[in-house]
């Protein structure tokens, strides 16, 4: 299947900014490697947020295949609330699945990429083209744990990834393995779009770099940040994209959309962020200290912070201490990696790579 403009769907789940931000990385590989290709980008993310990682352009298509974790802020979940919203998509799956099948036909889609919402495949499925999905773990992962009553919406998902043609597992991952094709591939995630110096002179970021402090904490942020005290720290420079953020001396905002975390993570110390696999990656490709929050009763949570302890310079804070403690440990060096082994970078690349092969080889 040789095409001069390969047209390919790539669909995100619009839990927070993470799973757009990976798909969005790939999709900047893609055209790459083939301006010409046609990109769909299928998710509720804001386009300003895909904007930032593709510079050409793409069709922009805000439909939600799943709902992820109904959430208050990037650590407070409502399972009953994410279980009815999942019943619902489990009843409306056929005419969701009969309406997105017109629209990839229609549209002549020759691959859909996914991140990584299940009903996805089916959909690839019943319009005869090829699924290929990518990500550190399943949303059947995340439900199991959560007991009896999600139960049949997990094993449902895991029927509908069984159905996927490829899975690129990222690092750090479970080992999904409702998936019957599976290849590792590296970490995924922008690159900084501004020198160092030009982020200096904007911002007015004067501090050395061990005492300036990036604090992320998601697409969804948090509840009652304890701002205040950053106050114990006055000759370090902390920078927020938190639009709510007080105005503190030491408080750099960051409110223009043409700027991303990852732009100012080379001039950092640490990144401090809540577990979230896009933050972890984009630091960890550039060998950025990693501060994280504890996430209970959020499986992949776990398994995240064991790739930062076996993998990063890492210092792991208890949830109860981000909001009681006065924030000394900032003061305190982060703990060295506790293996040797330097995960690949590539992912971008080799994901972009693999669907550029599939035009040329026309293969599964």
């Amino acid at each position: 299947m040789s095409k001069s403009q390969p047209i390919i769907y790539l669909a995100a789940t619009g839990h927070g900014f993470g799973h757009a931000v990976r798909i969005c990385s790939v999709a900047a590989a893609i055209q790459k490697l083939n301006p010409n290709a046609l990109l769909i980008l299928v998710t509720t993310a804001p386009r300003w947020l895909l904007e930032s990682y593709i510079e050409g352009n793409f069709i922009h298509r805000p439909r939600a295949f799943d709902i992820g974790v109904i959430q208050s802020d990037s650590l407070r979940m409502n399972k009953d609330a994410t279980l009815q919203k999942w019943q619902e998509i489990f009843r409306k799956k056929n005419a969701l699945i009969a309406s997105e099948v017109n629209f990839i036909k229609t549209n002549k889609v020759d691959l859909i990429l996914a991140d990584i919402p299940p009903l996805i495949a089916p959909i690839a499925k019943a319009a005869g083209i090829p699924c290929w999905m990518m990500s550190n773990f399943g949303w059947d992962f995340i439900y199991q744990a959560w007991g009896e009553q999600f139960q049949e919406i997990t094993d449902w998902i895991s029927q509908c990834y069984q159905q996927c043609d490829r899975l690129f597992r990222l690092p750090m991952a479970e080992p999904m393995t409702a998936f019957n094709n599976i290849i590792d591939v590296g970490l995924t995630g922008g690159n900084p779009n501004y020198s160092e110096a030009e982020l200096r002179q904007k911002f007015n970021l004067t501090a050395p770099q061990e005492k300036i402090i990036l604090l992320t904490f998601g697409g969804l942020g948090l509840e009652a940040i304890p701002y205040q005290n950053l106050t114990n720290f006055p000759n370090w420079q902390f920078i927020t994209f938190d639009r709510q953020a007080p105005d503190l001396p030491n408080l750099i905002k960051v409110t223009d959309n043409a700027y991303r975390p990852v732009d100012f993570m080379p001039l950092c110390g640490r990144v401090f962020s809540k577990p979230g696999f896009s933050t972890f990656s984009e630091a960890m490709r550039l060998d950025v200290p990693i501060i994280s929050l504890t996430r209970n009763d959020f499986a992949e949570a776990s398994v995240l912070l064991e790739g930062i302890r076996n993998y990063s310079y890492h210092q792991i804070i208890e949830t109860e201490q981000f909001y009681q403690d006065n924030w000394e440990f900032f003061l305190e060096d982060p703990s060295q990696p506790l293996t040797n082994i330097t995960l690949k970078k590539d992912g971008d690349e080799v994901i972009a790579q693999a669907v550029m092969d599939y035009f040329k080889n026309d293969i599964i």
